[in-house]
Order: structure tokens, then C-alpha cells, then sequence
């Protein structure tokens, strides 16, 4: 039964997916006259990712990976953008790069691959109009509303394991009132960047975004240890080995993370946005 409940959960958030997907090419494809057109931008981005939460809680820009996709804007106004995008990323942390004696000891690693679609608005600080040179530079920031999916790993006899299957922290058992978390989540991208026109047809961005989501679990870390007899017992070997990879040679106890607060991950980097019409004869104010 928790099983079937983490299918319905990751479906229904699949199926929001497939929803914004199926409207914002809705409106691309009705939108085919000139003025549409002129309006709308699509290109790349390319940047950085990483990840903040209980194996690195402090340590922006600390594990950065490589991360890519497109991003598509509507142009509204001369100060108020709709875009929507498509990225990926990866993150990563190893308690034996902290600090902190304790996380060292507590020796926990992971690695994540996140594909992320969104879409929201964006907020010109100036007024901006794609191939204007009178309207050529503008700050801005954005915010949307996305889901983004995951799948935390952990390295272990020379293999990369997926750790959400496992249970580590008693999910899906007797030892935890949790169900198996959900790879999919919801997200709320937010940021801000400056963008600058380089052409009439090309505009080139410098963005910087975080993503707040609404689970402890992207780096599979986010309560406490149980009871590793147990959990060989009900999840199996290989979860209680990968729950408990402490220095200390007797068994892990009490928090294994901070479950008071979610995990956070960013997406930075520059896009080339092109025009996707002819530059629009009206300046839309």
C-alpha cells in the first residue's frame, strides 16, 4: 500500500508536468502571427548547479556541476516578461569535505541528477525591448513554479547505488511512519539576472537562481537513524550499510539530519536568447 501511494504521488505530480508542457506549446502553436512572434525569444543557457541542505548547509557554489537547457520569454511589456524553461543539472556533497567534525564522522555522501521545467513571470527593472538599442540593458528578477526530478545516489563498493528504493531511514517499514519519498517534486524557481541585447535577433543573460522544493530528501538525508538490526530485517543489508557509514565503531544514533528545514539547489549561468520574428515596429510599453 505505501508503495502505490509513492506511484500515485509521482504520477499526479507527472501529470502537472504534462500539463504545463501541453499549454505552454498550446500557446506557441496558436500564436503563429508576426506580432506573436516578435514578441517571443528562445535559446540556451549554460552555467553551474549545486545543492544545499544537510550535507552542505552553508557552502554556496561549494560541488558546482555542469547544468544546461533552453529558456523561452514572451515579451508583455517593455517590463514584464512570461518565460518558461526546460534545465538540467547535477548536485553532489560529501560529508568528508566539511568542516565539521561531527559531519565528518558522519561520513554520508550523495550525487543527483535534476531535470527541472518551469515556468513564471519575469520583472524588467528598466524598460527593455529585445534589438532596441535605445531599450538595450536591463536588471531583473524572476519567479516560477516548476517540478523538477531527482534520483540521489551514494557510491558503494566501486557502484553507484539509488538510495530512495532502500529505505534508509526506515521509509516504507515498521520503523518509520514515512512512505518512500517521490523523486518528482514541486519547485519554485526565483532569481535574478541582467540581460543586455547584442544583435537585433540576439540577447545575451546573466542569471543566478535558487530553487526552493519542499523535501528533506534530495540528498536522502532528513531524520533520524533507526535501528540497524531492524533495518536489515524489513528494507535489507544494503540499506542499513548505506544509513550508517559513520567512522565511529559502534552503531549511528539519534538525527542523522536537520529535519526542520528542505533542501535548496541552485541553477546559474548565461543565455542566448533569439528572437524568434522580426523586431516588432511598436514599442509595447
Amino acid at each position: 500500500m505505501q508503495i502505490t501511494k509513492v506511484y500515485q504521488s509521482e504520477w499526479t505530480l507527472k501529470s502537472i508536468a504534462v500539463v504545463f508542457i501541453i499549454a505552454f506549446w498550446s500557446v506557441v502553436a496558436v500564436g503563429q502571427s508576426e506580432n506573436f512572434k516578435s514578441r517571443s525569444a528562445f535559446g540556451p543557457m549554460l552555467g553551474g548547479s549545486y545543492y544545499i541542505g544537510d550535507l552542505n548547509p552553508y557552502g554556496h557554489f561549494r560541488n558546482t556541476n555542469l547544468s544546461g537547457g533552453f529558456v523561452y520569454r514572451y515579451y508583455v511589456n517593455s517590463r514584464i516578461e512570461l518565460r518558461g524553461n526546460l534545465l538540467y543539472g547535477k548536485v553532489e556533497a560529501n560529508d568528508a569535505d566539511s568542516k565539521i567534525e561531527l559531519h565528518r564522522n558522519r561520513n554520508l555522501s550523495f550525487e543527483s541528477e535534476i531535470w527541472e521545467i518551469a515556468g513564471g513571470i519575469e520583472f524588467n527593472y528598466f524598460n527593455y525591448k529585445l534589438g532596441d538599442q535605445k531599450y538595450s540593458i536591463t536588471p531583473y528578477m524572476f519567479i516560477e513554479l516548476g517540478v523538477f526530478r531527482m534520483n540521489p545516489q551514494a557510491e558503494f563498493n566501486g557502484e553507484m547505488v539509488d538510495l530512495q528504493p532502500l529505505g534508509t531511514e526506515g521509509q516504507g517499514s515498521t520503523l518509520s511512519d514515512k512512505d518512500p519519498y517521490s523523486l518528482t517534486q514541486i519547485v519554485i524557481p526565483f532569481g535574478i539576472g541582467l540581460k543586455v541585447n547584442v544583435t537585433r535577433r540576439m540577447a545575451l543573460s546573466f542569471e543566478y537562481g535558487l530553487r526552493k522544493t519542499f523535501t528533506d530528501y534530495l540528498d536522502d538525508v532528513g531524520g533520524n537513524y533507526v535501528n540497524p538490526e531492524q533495518l536489515i530485517l524489513e528494507n535489507g543489508n544494503l540499506a542499513a550499510r548505506l544509513a550508517d557509514r559513520s567512522l565511529s565503531d559502534t552503531p549511528a544514533y539519534g538525527p542523522r539530519g536537520n529535519s526542520s528545514t528542505k533542501d535548496w539547489y541552485s541553477m546559474f549561468g548565461i543565455q542566448l536568447t533569439f528572437s524568434l520574428g522580426k523586431a516588432s515596429t511598436c514599442f509595447y510599453q
